[in-house]
């Protein structure tokens, strides 16, 4: 026989290399079976074994599940735990305290249903949100907002009156709804500073809006009927800000002091005996959150729904590691980064978890 007829060795050595053993508790990889009835509930444990982004999705639900369990009680008692956390009965009903971020333009869209649902059966500790994420809220209960396109002309719209939000149109006339509603409450907020010297803060502020909206479509009148704190360090950056600004000249006068809610925010995180987070989207709700629990050593748990990405050093594009390394985290913690549009898998999210409480 001919050389030409045996496989050079080193070739053959690169290409058919012998696999370590495989460990007895992977899981090898296989996708959902349509030949067989699929639920909404078999279809996303079957995540866990499809890969990619499904995995990380699955791993989310894991971790909210963990953070929805947990109790005092489930941890053995310290020596020098106080007289309070020692009775039985407190420690079973002591739970993660749950920390939800999200950016404004998914109150614009029909996230704002989901968030709702969450805030009405108690399902979250705090808030922390945008501008447009307070404000998109109340104008909501004055007016539409339309499925539209990405693709419409920019200064056709304007000329109609017409704002966009990604795919999502609302008119302008409701905002000029949402001035007539807010003016006479802002003077009714400058009266009672003036006459009781109250200082309002951003989160007193949307609470005080949140009773005064009293609609049950709104996730901030839940939020005032279940005493849920809002943050909104970013008040003033929007909608909100413009009839601020207006007012000052047609009724100056009006303070709100951010410093009160910042130590507000802080102290519930550095008192949660475990903490959890769930942030959507980027920027400063996510950091004023991860911030906060820096006050703590790190959150318990971590889950992140965004699609940043970490190449420019944002933190909003940052991995949970990243807050590691800064104590927003703590070492070991259950952590995972899902990178998807949250429109996409927040409501699974919840479908497979929060969602289970509801009566049947």
């Amino acid at each position: 026989m001919s050389s030409a007829a045996h496989v050079p060795a080193s070739a053959s050595a690169a290409v058919l290399q012998r696999s370590d053993p495989i460990p007895d508790d992977a899981l090898s990889v296989q996708g959902p079976n349509f030949d067989e009835p699929v639920d909404l509930q078999s279809l996303l444990a079957s995540y866990a074994r499809i890969g990619f982004q499904a995995n990380s999705l699955a791993k989310a639900i894991d971790i909210v599940n963990k953070m929805r369990k947990w109790r005092l009680s489930d941890e053995p008692l310290s020596e020098d735990e106080s007289e309070e956390y020692k009775l039985p009965e407190v420690r079973s009903t002591t739970r993660c305290n749950i920390f939800l971020g999200y950016t404004s333009n998914l109150i614009s869209s029909g996230l704002r249903e989901v968030i709702l649902h969450l805030v009405k059966h108690k399902h979250v500790a705090a808030i922390v949100t945008t501008a447009g994420g307070i404000e998109e809220d109340y104008i909501k209960c004055l007016g539409k907002t339309y499925i539209a396109d990405f693709n419409l002309d920019g200064a056709d719209l304007r000329k109609r009156g017409m704002n966009r939000i990604g795919n999502l149109i609302v008119p302008n006339d409701n905002y000029c709804k949402f001035e007539d509603w807010l003016t006479p409450i802002l003077d009714a907020m400058l009266q009672e500073q003036r006459d009781s010297g109250v200082v309002w803060s951003p989160s007193s502020m949307i609470r005080r809006l949140g009773k005064e909206i009293d609609n049950e479509e709104s996730v901030y009148y839940w939020a005032y009927k279940n005493d849920i704190p809002v943050f909104c360090p970013a008040l003033t950056d929007g909608s909100l800000g413009d009839m601020i600004y207006f007012h000052s000249f047609r009724n100056p006068g009006l303070v709100v002091d951010i410093v009160q809610d910042i130590r507000a925010l802080n102290e519930l995180s550095r008192k949660s005996r475990k903490a959890g987070m769930i942030i959507l989207g980027g920027g400063i709700c996510k950091h004023q959150i991860a911030n906060a629990m820096l006050i703590r050593n790190g959150a318990d748990y971590s889950v992140f729904i965004n699609t940043g990405q970490e190449f420019d050093g944002s933190d909003s594009g940052a991995r949970p590691d990243e807050a590691v390394s800064w104590g927003k985290i703590r070492a070991g913690a259950e952590t995972v980064k899902v990178f998807a549009d949250a429109t996409l898998v927040f409501p699974l999210l919840v479908a497979a978890t929060f969602a289970q409480d509801r009566p049947r």
